[in-house]
């Protein structure tokens, strides 16, 4: 009597499997290199070394030149003096760039975000008020490193509230080229004191929905930084009060990345 084929069903049969998303070496490489550049660990203009960096990081220089590649693709890397990759020193043109997309950028998330329903508007403003206090506390301080963190976040915080993937992933690229601007504009990196009471202006057009205001609010907010970013040195230190702290002007050592088992 021919035997009946049983089936087997799966534990998780019927059970719908959420992917697991895992950065491979090449990813976590270029967000290594990405953070140093944030913080100046790689200053503008440091030649990165491929047989150095790859000791450093702990991986082997096929996933490091494609990590740097990906970096250069986003133009934070170029080629420096014919011995390979280095950071990108910005010039007064590029300032200007940057703060025009990063305008064009933040008032489209801010349009799209103020079309949201009132629950996530209203949590967005919570979130930028966090961001806010944390400004508040650092400029209290004097602490230029944390003040400008958290001006960074807090335009980050802005535009992924949009719920766009492409604008997200864009000012994630032109925050860091902000922070590049700054280090390079400087002889070190250096805020400005003001900073909380523009961004509060932000938080308050946003919290009453007027839609004009927070749009022409960011332009001023772009505009303003650039003039005092590129304006010469004696005008900058009387016009503004600013907090500053020294930066390596010669690439310092990376962390060894803690890689999944496997090739590197």
């Amino acid at each position: 009597m021919p035997q009946r084929a049983m089936s087997r069903k799966s534990p998780t049969s019927g059970a719908r499997l959420e992917p697991v998303f895992r950065s491979s070496t090449v990813d976590m490489i270029a967000d290594r290199i990405r953070e140093a550049i944030l913080n100046g660990t790689l200053p503008p203009g440091a030649a990165l070394g491929e047989a150095d960096m790859a000791y450093q990081l702990g991986v082997s220089r096929g996933p490091l030149r494609e990590g740097m590649q990906r970096l250069a693709q986003e133009g934070l890397l170029t080629t420096v003096r014919r011995r390979g990759l280095g950071v990108v020193t910005m010039t007064e043109e590029d300032v200007h760039d940057v703060y025009l997309m990063r305008s064009a950028i933040e008032r489209a998330a801010a349009r799209k975000l103020l079309r949201a329903d009132q629950r996530h508007i209203k949590n967005t403003v919570k979130l930028l008020t966090a961001e806010l206090r944390r400004m508040r506390r650092a400029s209290t301080k004097g602490a230029a490193r944390q003040l400008g963190d958290s001006d960074l976040d807090f335009h980050r915080t802005l535009v992924d509230a949009a719920g766009s993937q492409r604008l997200s992933r864009i000012i994630r690229t032109l925050l860091v080229e902000t922070r590049l601007c700054t280090l390079s504009m400087h002889d070190s990196y250096e805020v400005r004191a003001d900073l909380p009471d523009s961004h509060e202006r932000l938080v308050a057009a946003l919290s009453e929905r007027d839609e004009a205001r927070l749009c022409a609010l960011l332009e001023t907010h772009m505009a303003n930084t650039v003039e005092w970013l590129t304006a010469p040195p004696p005008k900058r230190v009387d016009d503004y009060e600013t907090f500053a702290v020294p930066t390596p002007d010669e690439p310092q050592p990376l962390d060894r990345l803690e890689l999944p088992d496997g090739p590197r």
